[in-house]
This record gives C-alpha cells, structure tokens and sequence, in this order.
C-alpha cells in the first residue's frame, strides 16, 4: 500500500521538494491533499501531475480559477482556512506534511493530530508557539511527530538505535547566513537583495531572512526543547558556514554523534515520510576531499540578538514565544517590504515582548489572542515609524 500524503504548502520550497521525492518513489508514494495559499498556478500544474483526492486554495479569490482548471479532473477543490483545517482529517490520509510558513501552520496541525495522522513537522512555528499544547495532544492520540528541518533531522537520526541512553546535550549548527562576522554598523545598511542571498541552502523569503538574522536559530532552539524534551541548558548553536555537519548529540558519557551530507533538504523530507526506512536515492554525494576544511566557531549573540532572545523566551516559557514569533513575522515582512532596516526587526521584537501580556499557563485561545494582540502591536509600531 503506497502512503497517502497531504501536502500543506505544496508550492513552496519544502513542498515542491517533497513533491520531487515522491515523484522519484510512485510505487511508495502517494498524495492525497495539496494546500496553497496564492501561488493557483503551481497548485493547477501539482493536482494535473500527482492527482490528488483534494486540493485547497487558502486564497478564496483564486477558487474560481482553480475549480475551473480542474474541472475535468476527479480532484475537488475547497478554499479558505476552514477548508485546509477539515481537508486534513480525511480518512485516506496516511501522514501530513507541514510545510506552511509560519503562524497559519498551527491550527491544521492540530487538527490533523487529533484524526490520528502522524505529522512531518516543516512547520517550525507550530512548535515555537504551542510546543506543550502540541506535544501533549501527539501524546495523548498516540502521533508521532517526525522532524523536517535539517537540524532537527540530524538530531532525530543521531538518536536512532540509542533507546533509553540519555542526552548530555544537542549542538545545532547554523550556517551564520550571508552577515556572518559582520558588525551591527554593516547591518544597519543592508538590503533586503543582500538578505536573501543565503550561502548554502536555497528557501523561501521568509525563512531565508530569519537565517540571516539567526532567528531561525532561534525558532529551531525552541522547537528542539519540544521535540527532545530537552531543557535550555541542554542546547547549544554552533557556527559551521559549510553546512556540512547538520547537528550533533553529546551523550552522557562523552561520546558526540553528528550527522553530515551536502546542504539538501530532500534528504531530511525523505526521510520523515519513510521513516524507519532510508530509500535508495541519487542526491549528489558528499566528499571529504571536497571538503578538506570544516570549520567551527561561537555565534556573536551580540550582533545577532535574535538567537539570544530565542534563548529567553525559552526559559520564560509560556506565551513568551508566541509573542517573539508573531512580532519577527510581521517584522520579516515590513523588511520585505522596505518599511524598516534589517535591525529594526529584533526592535520590533524586542518592544512586542515588553508590551503584550505575559501569560505563564497559556490555552489554545491565549495563544490567538497573543497572536493577534502581537501582530497588531507590531504593525502599528512599524506604521509610527514609516
């Protein structure tokens, strides 16, 4: 039997990738959902080529023009929020890949935990915002949650076959995106067309410019505490610009695991979505004589407030990560927008903490509330100083 998966954010980065892996794997296989929010055109052409039960345009003003496309096709089309939250429950449905960006992931995963189905986690934020809510709620419907980012993939695969051995730590490694070594002054200047040109991985806008801010670091600090029951202590962030070595695990009695591969995420989609098994594959092969120099250096936490801000809200706790996220999206995408410079994101983050409510024990509605409360605090912040 082929594995059924639902594809949320099929035209993105993450989406088209694990698209490739399953068009490489037919007889192991199979997609029952894609999701989108605007991009009509890749989702039409992705339904014509995989034949999904249903599809979904977030975007209601595209519905008309999706529908219609795929009229001749036994594919039902559904739009809005309400949709891709229902779309995932459907009993076909083997595994959901979480490939959303940002906040918008939250909700359809929980949904999608609680009809049974086993999650790939691309989604970073779900975890960011609602780790304890998460992870309980996997428990509780007995879902495995399987890691896609890179990092947290390196860290899953260095953990197999260890059983009950404990983790002394885990050490994460970050590229230190296109600023790495630079000082706050060049950073007071930089475009957006030098923020988005990462060294190593090719992403999405967003996630490539919280790369180079290293607040995707940070993000990823966070949702390894969830992922590994882990405590802040127990997490390091190490430099390494070739992104060669994707994380490692220090065990108890001294011994430091690390997985390693050329920078390509097909690796780490594959094997979420086959997991407990590695598929033959043709990715390109890592040569240590390619490589004949790897380097390691300590994050400038100084430069970079982001990743030490990360930290903080990780031992706050409550809905202290909430705020950071939803104050660093809006942030992201005023830059995007040429509204504010590159370091006017971690003050805008940095204010949205000081001034939204701290809630210790936060339920699923305090974290919309944070969510919207943040995003409004945010956006008027950054319309006063346009």
């Amino acid at each position: 039997m082929k594995k059924r998966i639902a594809i949320l954010g099929s035209t993105g980065s993450i989406g088209t990738q694990a698209l490739e892996v399953i068009d490489a794997n037919p007889d192991i296989f199979g997609v029952a959902v894609l999701t989108a929010r605007d991009n009509a055109d890749l989702l039409i052409q992705q339904a014509i080529q995989f034949r999904p039960k249903e599809v979904v345009i977030g975007n209601e003003k595209l519905f008309d023009k999706v529908d219609a496309a795929l009229s001749s096709y036994s594919i039902q089309v559904y739009s809005g929020d309400s949709a891709l939250v229902s779309v995932v429950e459907a009993e076909d449905i083997d595994m959901v890949l979480t490939a959303m960006v940002g906040y918008a992931g939250l909700l359809p995963t929980i949904h999608a935990i609680k009809a049974g189905k086993d999650i790939a986690l691309a989604n970073k934020e779900t975890l960011v915002v609602a780790g304890e809510l998460i992870t309980s709620l996997a428990k509780q419907h007995e879902v495995n949650i399987y890691p896609v980012d890179s990092e947290h993939s390196a860290i899953f695969q260095c953990l197999a076959g260890e059983g009950d051995n404990p983790i002394e730590k885990i050490i994460l490694t970050a590229s230190g995106g296109p600023f790495r070594g630079k000082d706050r002054a060049f950073l007071a200047d930089v475009t957006k067309q030098q923020a988005l040109k990462h060294p190593n991985w090719s992403m999405g806008a967003k996630i490539t410019i919280d790369s180079a801010t290293l607040m995707n670091k940070g993000l990823e600090v966070i949702e390894a505490k969830w992922l590994f029951d882990l405590r802040a202590e127990q997490i390091d962030v190490i430099v390494h610009p070739q992104s060669i070595v994707h994380s490692l695990v220090q065990f108890e009695d001294g011994s430091i695991k690390a997985q390693m591969g050329l920078p390509d995420m097909k690796l780490p989609i594959q094997y979420a979505m086959h997991y407990p098994f590695r598929l033959k594959s043709s990715f390109p092969r890592f040569n240590f004589i390619d490589y004949p120099s790897l380097t390691f250096e300590k994050p400038d936490l100084d430069t970079f407030q982001n990743l030490a801000i990360a930290y903080q809200v990780l031992e706050k706790g409550g809905n202290a990560a909430c705020i950071v996220n939803a104050a660093n999206e809006i942030a992201v995408e005023a830059f995007l927008q040429d509204k504010i410079g590159f370091l006017g994101i971690s003050d805008v983050i940095v204010e949205s903490l000081a001034k939204i409510e701290y809630i210790g024990n936060p339920t699923y509605s305090d974290y919309v509330q944070t969510n919207e409360a943040t995003r409004r605090f945010a956006s008027e912040m950054i319309q006063v100083k346009v």
